[in-house]
């Protein structure tokens, strides 16, 4: 090849070097086009580089409760009324906690259950939450309760921010014991999978540490709330920090940290839910 080429004239030799340079670089750009579209970057997808996802939460029933409300500071009466609680008796409500500088707790869970209700809805979930309002009073424990039972949730989430000690900081999970009336066996097993999913899933999204005040590794076990003891689906409580620690007080009035912890609480739930054994029917 190379002794004919040297019999062309030099006009022919460099217009048969253009055209060979022309076909590599077409045949190395289709290489390279097949490659990206094997794994998964083809733009017909509408996104580059994103495959689609392999699973969604369709078909989920899942409640999140917000803790407290805006308007309990005002009806102590109504709140402060004894409902049943699992064997037990406990107040309908409790105001809350704050920070230092008047954050309430209320404004806090509302928001976040806000946020995170926008994330599992987007993935496919049928998402209640307990309240739709931040100026009401109540629900009381036992509605609370009732509203996810009576949907037959998947899991549910009750949001929270301590009121612990100053020096205290961190999150936690609170999981079901045996109730005083027993009745909440059926979901010990489930709400402790939750509650050990949603701690790794929601720490990572936050960096928020596990709490150093109370518990162990940050989760405890209670069988004194009410919102756990009436369940008969999988439940957990999320403490998502201290508000009386300035450090995470700090990070518990921040949008863009809310932000973040809306998408550990959903990833959290996400996780149990797609490894949750099917109910049987």
């Amino acid at each position: 090849m190379v002794g004919a080429l040297r019999r062309w004239p030099p006009l022919a030799v460099w217009a048969f070097g253009a055209v060979a340079v022309i076909v590599l670089a077409l045949a190395a750009g289709f290489g390279l086009r097949t490659m990206l579209d094997n794994r998964g970057g083809s733009s017909g997808s509408g996104v580059a580089g994103h495959a689609a996802p392999s699973t969604s939460l369709a078909g989920e029933v899942i409640v999140l409760d917000p803790g407290h409300n805006g308007g309990n500071s005002s009806a102590s009466a109504a709140i402060n009324r004894q409902v049943p609680a699992g064997g037990i008796s406990k107040e309908c409500d409790t105001v809350g906690a704050q920070t230092e500088a008047g954050y309430p707790e209320h404004s806090f869970t509302f928001d976040l259950a806000q946020r995170t209700a926008q994330i599992l809805r987007a993935r496919g979930a049928v998402v209640r939450l307990t309240r739709t309002t931040d100026t009401g009073v109540g629900p009381c424990i036992d509605e609370r309760a009732k509203i996810a039972n009576d949907l037959g949730a998947n899991a549910v989430v009750s949001i929270h921010a301590d009121g612990g000690p100053a020096t205290g900081r961190g999150f936690h999970v609170i999981a079901p014991a045996l109730s005083p009336d027993r009745a909440n066996a059926a979901i010990l097993s489930s709400s402790t999978r939750l509650a050990t999913t949603l701690r790794t899933a929601f720490g990572q999204a936050t960096g928020q540490p596990l709490a150093d005040y109370l518990g162990q590794q940050g989760m405890t076990i209670r069988s004194d709330l009410g919102g756990l003891n009436l369940s008969r689906v999988p439940k957990v409580f999320l403490e998502c920090g201290n508000m009386r620690n300035p450090t995470d007080a700090g990070e518990l009035v921040d949008p863009a940290w809310r932000a973040r912890a809306a998408t550990g609480l959903a990833d959290g739930i996400s996780s149990f839910l797609r490894t949750q054994p099917a109910p049987r029917r």
